[in-house]
């Protein structure tokens, strides 16, 4: 999109950030997460940190495609890795790693991830 770019048609280093939450969304909900269960047991995943190497550039009419991943699981967070390509030439442009915490509402207070995510989402880890 125009608004993305700059005068020299090269993507803003923020709507990466924009792209990286929709596919961490999708992801989540691929791996059963919706939002609206959320909302129901009012545990919700909050970025701690944000990792971004810029490769290369998107320009303005590059179709790119974003593959997202769980990485690791811990105690009382986890890690989700990004690769940002170029679809037409599989060209790495980005790569981001984000740390996130569940989060019990309404206190804002982290909560450890619950038992049954090791038994459910290790075997989606990177080896």
């Amino acid at each position: 999109m125009f608004f993305d770019t700059d005068c020299g048609g090269v993507v803003h280093n923020i709507a990466y950030l924009r792209m990286i939450e929709t596919a961490r969304t999708r992801l989540a909900a691929q791996m059963g997460m919706q939002l609206r269960d959320m909302a129901s047991t009012q545990l919700f995943p909050v970025v701690v940190r944000t990792e971004i190497d810029y490769r290369k550039p998107a320009k303005l009419g590059d179709h790119i495609l974003i593959k997202g991943r769980l990485e690791r699981l811990e105690r009382a967070r986890f890690w989700c890795a990004f690769e940002v390509v170029r679809a037409a030439d599989d060209m790495l442009l980005i790569t981001c790693r984000q740390s996130l915490a569940l989060v019990q509402m309404p206190q804002g207070r982290p909560v450890r991830l619950p038992e049954d995510w090791n038994a459910k989402y290790t075997h989606l880890t990177a080896a």
